[in-house]
């Protein structure tokens, strides 16, 4: 299971990579400031959690921890509803977008909670 979440937070670098280009590249000129600014805002916070799932894979490299994957799942939904619902207000100009946003917020505080729980409760490697 663990490595499953190792390919996905891959496949969700690769994204932001590409849709940090694509914003950057392709919609600078197109659109006002204030949303560039949103796209910047939903590259980041989706970068951000994808090393925080490798982090996590590295650190309990070897733990059965079922926190690691409740923390893993909860920033893979968090991208989708904050990121996505963020890149979708974008594209889209559709204001109601917006809503979703802040679950895809508690998602990103759940797996930060998740993986605090998992360093407090799980033997890994240097943990004493």
């Amino acid at each position: 299971m663990r490595s499953s979440f190792i390919v996905i937070a891959c496949l969700l670098g690769l994204m932001a990579v590409a849709l940090g280009a694509f914003g950057a590249h392709a919609l600078s000129s197109s659109i006002p400031e204030s949303r560039q600014a949103t796209w910047a805002t939903a590259v980041d916070y989706h970068m951000f959690h994808v090393l925080g799932m490798l982090a996590l894979a590295a650190v309990f490299r070897g733990a059965q921890s079922p926190w690691v994957v409740r923390a893993q799942t909860s920033f893979v939904m968090g991208i989708a509803l904050f990121s996505g619902s963020l890149y979708a207000l974008v594209l889209l100009d559709i204001p109601a977008l917006g809503a979703v946003t802040p679950f895809g917020g508690l998602c990103f505080m759940l797996g930060w909670l998740c993986a605090g729980l998992a360093a407090f409760t799980s033997d890994y490697p240097g943990h004493e």
